[in-house]
């Protein structure tokens, strides 16, 4: 029997081909995710282990609350006396101090250079030939007073040499340097998108406002001194806001951030992947019922001559298995090109990825193996089972059909219940109590495809009513060819709704993110226009995210033209526990901001005080604070104190540019000792004016690094970034409608074989070889419109649900989006119809008449 499968997969070559292409997708996309990510952490460990070279222990400070890059808030730093005790310990034979922070280089047309999300570090090098020093010299020499390196990737891309004269950004204004060297990290060949600016470390101190203090302080031990031993040194030095890790731990806990990262990203890519091969799950099963049921009286002949149910059954395991194989491995490898793709992909929409070269682990081989060939062994399970109801009459009978299974008549209540089920346990992840994320996760995935199954196979029932008004644009315009295609699509409802299902899924999931993009950036205008009040213009980072340092926005302040400049500060801080985002305020703002206030008025922001605080309505409810309530707040310098809660307000929908707990800018930077604001408002004499605009833009000419926005600038840059990342999900997504496309061709490539004696007919009373094309053109068109019918209503569905759990989104129809969906869905239509049309279109007629 396995000669005999063998033999007949081989044996159609095309409709093999067809099928398995579904699993080459979808085991393209898991392969390609674990290489992409695989790569990425690969180049992560190596710059984290380049950054650790030679350390035996280093000395960081201590945060007493959870700081993340880029939030404003920092750990604090070590005095700069603490150096020279460290290097008078018995245990150590050297010991370097460094800083670190932000540091935007600025081209020769006065712009940053900042790509997306990437950071701009900037640090401080002690000794070049250090053996703490993980950066190689390309060309020039190491910076002293006055000078800097940056990274060959940045000195490429804008055309710099040893010599040449750059600007710099930190703390305070830019400032030109002279590049005295250009520089490459460690083994790494690429650091994404990061640009380095390397100094001596007495400049270094001086632009990130560090004057006496270190960052970190890395340390070499002598020979033959344990580890344990220089550690226990060490820590004896140190003040309660510094700590000690050996070189191998603090490499990890630097990594801790990536790593997360890294297994965000991992598991939102396999989502995609898993997306594509449960719909290639649905083109299997359908492809292999087609096959199978022109294959009746072969199936039966094989009956007759002795073989069993499970031979039969068998031989299609293994027909499904050789194909799983095979799909999987050309899959597998079309990975590698795939992860190449997507590390451009990102790059072209600002997110550039490290990358120290390609990896192709055994586990990638392991899990895409599996997985693609346990889902096609899967999907072949119920037209395995169905192939072994064929009775061995069948192979003298003219015409014969498979029997029907005797739970068919369960069928419609069985889908029905599956579809509730589905629902029951979507809404249950989502509004369910006390769930945490990862089991919100799991009931929202299994509901989802609880639903799809469930209304894939219950969508049998309205194939025909859909079929007869989607199919009536096809009769009016195709006359007789678009009638036989309308009559095609309904002569077989079951076919036609498996075929139909794989481009529902694909729509659904493309209507929800539309669903979900509409809401959150409607939303976030609705609050834009509530909270903006009294203010002109808007100052933001390039990146319209990243803090940026007061001095820009104390630089507008001292223009004359200028009448308020309302800030607001951003960080960490904890209370109760937990660690959070926080904000302050200076007393301007309260004239620029109009919230919801239900405790207290707009003049609580003025009255903040050293001790003030104003919190969100949702904080208030879960602390039961109320107004009066002590509030103790802890900073990331460890320093603790007692607020007192003076006011409540309710956010819009789409939320506020406060965190958690908001308090004055004074008392925040009484505590911070880099303050970060997030946002500045400015308002103007005179308003918005051409000349205003140009004013305020020539005062920051020397913060490069800021940039000015009206409101309505303000609202599209915060959206430019979700825009950026829809057009990444809508990339993803359309993998899961090629699979469902390439499912139409499979499809109706198979019923062109079981036709060829209609059509032969067709053509013998007159069809025209046009007709033809016309009529599986239309059939085409009409099965990708009740799919994507059937996506675009069950998206909108899903949408409404999710945004119902989401506080900070209102559900809003994407009406021109679903129109786009709607045409789209024609062309998929359209293409999946060529090759079959002009296969239909070239069949000979007295051969197609004497087919069996």
């Amino acid at each position: 029997m396995i000669k005999v499968a063998l033999a007949g997969l081989f044996g159609r070559k095309l409709r093999t081909a067809l099928t398995a292409f579904a699993i080459v997708l979808g085991v393209a996309m898991v392969s390609g995710t674990l290489v992409l990510t695989g790569s990425i952490d690969n180049a992560f460990n190596s710059i984290f282990t380049s950054v650790r070279q030679g350390s035996d222990a280093v000395i960081t400070g201590k945060a007493a609350v959870k700081v993340s890059d880029g939030q404003g808030s920092f750990a604090p730093t070590v005095p700069e006396s603490l150096l020279d005790q460290v290097r008078g310990l018995s245990s150590v034979t050297q010991a370097e101090g460094s800083v670190d922070g932000t540091a935007t280089l600025i081209d020769r047309n006065g712009k940053a250079i900042v790509l997306g999300g990437a950071p701009n570090l900037g640090f401080s090098i002690a000794s070049g030939d250090s053996p703490f020093n993980p950066l190689a010299l390309v060309a020039g020499d190491w910076p002293q007073g006055g000078d800097v390196v940056i990274d060959r990737s940045t000195a490429n891309r804008k055309h710099y040499k040893v010599g040449d004269s750059i600007g710099v950004q930190a703390e305070g204004a830019v400032e030109p340097f002279k590049i005295s060297g250009i520089v490459k990290f460690g083994s790494a060949a690429s650091l994404g998108g990061a640009t380095l600016a390397g100094f001596d470390v007495p400049t270094a101190q001086r632009l990130f406002e560090k004057k006496g203090h270190y960052d970190e302080i890395a340390v070499a031990k002598k020979p033959g001194v344990p580890e344990e031993e220089l550690l226990s040194q060490v820590r004896a030095l140190l003040p309660p806001t510094a700590q000690v890790r050996t070189g191998d731990a603090q490499a990890q806990e630097d990594q801790k951030q990536t790593d997360s990262f890294i297994s965000f990203l991992r598991d939102f890519l396999l989502a995609f992947g898993g997306i594509a091969l449960f719909v290639g799950s649905f083109v299997i099963a359908n492809s292999l019922s087609i096959t199978i049921a022109q294959r009746t009286r072969e199936l039966a002949t094989m009956r007759t001559l002795g073989a069993s149910r499970r031979q039969v059954l068998t031989s299609i395991v293994v027909e499904a298995l050789v194909m799983g194989v095979l799909a999987s491995v050309i899959g597998l490898f079309l990975g590698l090109g795939l992860a190449k793709l997507l590390f451009k992909l990102f790059d072209a929409v600002g997110f550039t990825l490290p990358n120290s070269g390609i990896i192709f682990p055994a586990s990638t081989v392991v899990i895409a193996l599996f997985a693609g060939i346990v889902v096609t062994l899967l999907a072949s399970l119920r037209p395995a089972v169905r192939a072994t109801r064929v009775p061995p009459i069948a192979a003298v009978r003219e015409g014969a059909t498979l029997p029907v299974s005797r739970f068919a008549r369960y069928r419609t209540i069985g889908s029905a219940l599956l579809t509730v089920l589905g629902f029951a346990v979507l809404l249950w992840g989502l509004f369910g109590p006390h769930l945490g994320t990862k089991q919100v996760l799991l009931y929202m995935g299994l509901g989802a495809i609880c639903v799809f199954f469930g209304v894939a196979l219950l969508s049998v029932r309205v194939i025909q009513p859909l079929a007869g008004v989607l199919g009536w644009p096809a009769v009016r315009i195709g006359g007789v060819a678009g009638n036989l295609a309308r009559d095609n699509a309904r002569r077989n409802p079951q076919r036609t709704a498996s075929t139909a299902a794989a481009l529902m899924i694909g729509l659904a999931l493309v209507t929800l993110v539309a669903v979900l993009a509409a809401g959150i950036t409607s939303s976030f205008r609705g609050a834009v226009e509530g909270i903006w009040q009294d203010a002109d213009y808007a100052i933001t980072a390039q990146n319209n995210f990243s803090p940026i340092p007061p001095s820009a926005a104390d630089a507008v302040a001292k223009n004359p033209d200028v009448e308020a400049v309302g800030n607001v500060r951003t960080g960490n801080a904890a209370a109760y526990g937990k660690s959070f985002f926080a904000t302050a305020v200076n007393p301007q703002a309260s004239s620029m901001f109009n919230l919801d206030w239900t405790v207290g008025s707009a003049q609580t922001i003025a009255a903040l005080g050293d001790s003030g605080a104003f919190v969100d309505k949702d904080y208030a409810k879960s602390h039961k604070l109320a107004e009066g309530s002590p509030l103790p707040l802890t900073f990331a310098n460890g320093v603790r104190k007692q607020f007192v809660l003076k006011g409540i307000f309710d956010p819009p929908t789409g939320g506020s540019p406060f965190g958690r707990v908001t308090i004055s800018q004074a008392a925040w930077d009484a505590n911070n000792p880099n303050p970060q604001n997030l946002y500045s408002f400015v308002r103007m004499k005179g308003g918005q004016t051409d000349a205003n605009r140009a004013e305020l833009e020539r005062t920051l000419s020397g913060f490069p690094n800021s940039k000015v926005a009206t409101r309505q600038e303000f609202v599209d840059n915060q959206i430019s970034g979700l825009n950026s990342v829809l057009n990444v999900l809508y990339v993803l997504l359309a993998l899961s409608v090629i699979v469902s496309l390439f499912g139409i061709v499979n499809t109706l490539v198979l019923t062109v074989f079981e036709r060829t004696r209609e059509i032969g007919m067709l053509r013998a009373i007159g069809m025209t070889r046009r007709q033809v094309r016309r009529m599986i053109r239309h059939e085409s068109v009409i099965t990708a419109l009740i799919g994507g019918f059937l996506g675009i209503v069950l998206g909108i569905v899903l949408g409404g649900l999710l945004v119902a759990r989401v506080d900070f989104i209102v559900f809003t129809v994407p009406v021109g989006s679903l129109i786009v969906f709607a045409i789209m869905t024609v062309v998929v239509g359209i293409l999946a119809a060529i090759f079959p049309a002009r296969r239909a279109a070239r069949l000979n007629v007295l051969e197609a008449l004497q087919y069996e």
